[in-house]
């Protein structure tokens, strides 16, 4: 499975001077490990088996593309157009795509499933997270030190190969590689629910769809 996707992002490794790289759900090899199998059976296990993959993005930090985040919520989703709905609000523009703030409820009914193509170690900018802070809902970005500070930090150290499972509502940060080569992460976003008001995902790949699996 990794030598496979590994393959299938080389192209977009060269072309990448961004901390991410979005739109993976077109590659049939992405789409097909994001659909079924062991990743999806996991992520199933969690919110359902109607899950289905939303939204695809490489993470690579290696030399001249190096990042740091601090404590946060991952709180945008990806539309395809603009519909004025109650509890959806803050639209905005990210690389000719819209995004919206949805209410908690949705995002109470994601998860996310990190796929390592390469290990990531203490020393290369690894996931850092905020046990138990999925369950407090949105929380106020003026108060998320504190509740980082109380609910303390958990480093993500993984193996080439290993998936990790996350809330999109759960603290987390990553710090700069203190050496960068290539630390590259498959982040899959899943839902189970359809969006209300005739919203739509924008990179949705539902099971037996174009561009789905």
């Amino acid at each position: 499975m990794i030598e496979s996707l590994i393959v299938a992002v080389e192209g977009f490794e060269s072309d990448s001077s961004r901390a991410g790289t979005r739109r993976l759900l077109g590659l049939p090899q992405v789409a097909a490990i994001a659909c079924a199998g062991p990743v999806f059976d996991l992520v199933a296990s969690i919110i359902g088996a109607n899950a289905f993959p939303v939204r695809a993005i490489l993470f690579d930090k290696q030399p001249g593309v190096n990042w740091d985040l601090g404590y946060h919520q991952d709180r945008a989703i990806a539309i395809k157009e603009r519909r004025e709905v109650e509890g959806f609000h803050g639209w905005s523009i990210k690389e000719g795509v819209p995004h919206v703030l949805p209410p908690a409820n949705v995002l109470e009914n994601m998860v996310s499933a990190r796929i390592h193509l390469d290990d990531c170690g203490p020393d290369n900018g690894p996931l850092r997270i905020s046990p138990g802070t999925h369950k407090l809902g949105i929380i106020d970005k003026h108060d998320v030190p504190a509740v980082a500070r109380k609910h303390g930090e958990v480093v993500c150290t993984d193996m080439a190969g290993s998936v990790l499972l996350m809330r999109p509502l759960l603290l987390h940060a990553s710090s700069k590689a203190l050496a960068p080569s290539h630390r590259r992460v498959i982040h899959i976003e899943y839902s189970a629910p359809a969006l209300p008001g005739g919203l739509e995902w924008y990179e949705a790949a539902l099971p037996g769809t174009p561009p789905g699996c």
